[in-house]
């Protein structure tokens, strides 16, 4: 049953975030203020990550595929799909999940148990859209570009790594990543990460808004957000692949 009540209150919650914004241009500078804290701030862990596991991804592939009858060209062949279809678009937003989501629980939050909340309320204030509404534009706008740049990085790891260690020649490598290219699975991994934005804003939204206590909930409610968020983008993973790849 507190599934079922969770379900419903955050689907009322969403319709709520999803209401007109109370003025344009405080939501447009809000939006502004969260691209910048949500999205900027993030770059440097994805390029860290991207760089490390593409190089990790085109390793594993030329060691597991070691055949003399497998052209050297299917390691870059198989790290790009690997980073396009699944890790840029996937991975990363798990780790945003953790460090995006976890910074917005916890900031309502805090605003919920020190009552700043109750104040925009009494104010007649539509606080869920107010709070809420410019964080999720700000990261369904700035997580495509994350995942587009975390894309190109991985794909440079892989080429270092490849060229670096000798285990497959620079050449191969790069006719590899142009060889029998798809753009569909690029725009696959772009709606991928609009809809795992969605879910990280507002999950994340929704725990820190019904927090209740104090400092301590605050830090469950940013626990217990990081969490769902992760499973949610696993599970609408697995059903956008199905629906767009099947």
């Amino acid at each position: 049953m507190s599934f079922l009540f969770h379900i419903g209150r955050y689907i009322l919650f969403v319709k709520r975030v999803f209401a007109r914004p109370l003025k344009p241009r405080i939501f447009f500078k809000k939006v502004i203020t969260e691209i910048d804290t949500l999205g900027i701030n993030s770059v440097g862990i994805v390029f860290v990550i991207s760089l490390f596991m593409g190089a990790v991804i085109t390793l594993q592939l030329a060691y597991n595929i070691d055949m003399p009858f497998i052209p050297r060209y299917a390691i870059g062949l198989g790290s790009r799909d690997s980073i396009i279809l699944e890790f840029s678009s996937t991975i990363v937003s798990l780790i945003l999940a953790g460090k995006v989501g976890s910074h917005i629980a916890s900031e309502i939050g805090t605003m919920r148990v020190t009552e700043q909340i109750d104040v925009l309320d009494v104010m007649g204030i539509n606080s869920a859209s107010f709070l809420v509404l410019p964080k999720v534009v700000a990261l369904i706008f700035i997580n495509p570009v994350l995942v587009v740049l975390s894309m190109g990085i991985g794909i440079f790891g892989g080429w270092i790594a490849g060229s670096f260690t000798g285990i497959v020649p620079g050449a191969d490598y790069i006719y590899g990543i142009q060889y029998a290219f798809v753009p569909f699975y690029i725009f696959y991994s772009l709606i991928k990460s609009v809809v795992f934005a969605f879910l990280i804003a507002t999950i994340s939204g929704y725990w820190g808004y019904y927090t209740k206590g104090g400092s301590l909930e605050v830090g469950r409610s940013s626990t217990t957000a990081v969490v769902v968020s992760s499973v949610q983008i696993l599970l609408f993973n697995l059903i956008l692949t199905q629906l767009l790849l099947a």
